[in-house]
């Protein structure tokens, strides 16, 4: 790590975001409300929104990036994340050029805020490679969806440095109601996100059997969801996604909120997590099995509650 003079954190830092989808773009309109923020995506129509919230927009993320003092990332995977920052090769058989990265560009003394659920593989690296610019990576991964990420009120797990969490305080302190800091170093907040997703995996799977179980038994599902969810069965996950997976049955199904193929990744990353503790975790390799069931359904895109329609096809009711 750089052992230069950190400089003083400004109260309100310019803020880049870059990725404004799902939650991207709350998180931007959330940020906009006290710092300036700057947003870039590569879709035109997200770039649109976001200047519709008030986000100023750029033409590239460099351009977004020039000058910020804390840029916050929202991509899907670790190679988006490793393309974004240091930039991707020319590829031969596609005739595709060389796409350079945004490390380049960053300022001296400032700090990348992660985001995305990516895995610990990789990260130690990345934030080495980033400290010798002098640029201290936040490992901040979230929970919440949307609506609660363009009110503030997201769960952030961080591992950091004190620097970088000092440098990134005021867009933590903007979209967390609950902030925990697990470690001083990056990689710590994906470690803990990794076994908050193998619960959530696994408690979203278990809702879907139950409701389909209660279902098949023709019991009526809105009164067993609510006497489920009272009880010591309930969960966090059941009260959410149960009633959005009495709804995919309906046409046009559940309201999208949490795709059902980030599920197939996340429990991907927890599947790799295990294997390389050598830890067996057949519940949620379970769990994760139904989730790739559901993508090859053709549910990808749909709302991870939509899972219970590789248990049950159709309502029996």
């Amino acid at each position: 790590m750089s052992t230069s003079t950190p400089p003083t954190p400004a109260t309100t830092p310019t803020t880049a975001v870059i990725g404004l989808g799902a939650m991207g773009l709350p998180m931007a309109t959330r940020l906009a409300t006290g710092l300036p923020v700057r947003g870039f995506d590569i879709a035109p129509a997200r770039l649109e929104l976001a200047a519709q919230a008030g986000v100023q927009t750029t033409t590239s993320a460099a351009e977004a990036v020039t000058g910020a003092q804390v840029v916050l990332v929202a991509v899907r995977n670790a190679a988006q994340l490793d393309a974004l920052l240091f930039g991707s090769p020319a590829s031969g058989e596609d005739g595709a050029a060389a796409v350079p990265g945004i490390a380049e560009h960053l300022e001296a003394g400032s700090a990348v805020v992660l985001t995305s659920t990516v895995g610990t593989d990789g990260i130690a690296e990345l934030a080495a490679r980033l400290a010798d610019l002098d640029v201290d990576l936040v490992d901040a991964p979230l929970s919440g969806g949307p609506a609660r990420a363009g009110a503030g009120d997201l769960l952030v797990v961080v591992g950091a440095t004190p620097r970088a969490r000092e440098t990134a305080a005021p867009v933590l302190d903007l979209l967390a109601s609950t902030l925990t800091v697990v470690g001083d170093a990056p990689g710590d907040g994906q470690a803990l996100k990794t076994v908050n997703q193998l619960l959530c995996g696994v408690h979203i799977a278990a809702a879907a059997e139950a409701l389909a179980l209660a279902d098949a038994l023709g019991l009526d599902r809105e009164r067993t969801l609510e006497a489920l969810d009272a009880g010591a069965a309930g969960s966090f996950m059941l009260g959410n996604r149960g009633p959005r997976m009495l709804q995919a049955h309906d046409e046009g199904g559940a309201e999208v909120l949490s795709r059902l193929d980030i599920f197939v990744k996340d429990l991907g990353i927890v599947g790799d997590a295990a294997r390389r503790a050598h830890l067996a975790t057949p519940v949620a390799a379970a769990a994760e099995q139904l989730f790739l069931l559901g993508e090859a359904h053709g549910l990808a895109e749909a709302d991870d509650s939509a899972v219970i329609r590789v248990v049950s096809p159709r309502r029996r009711g």
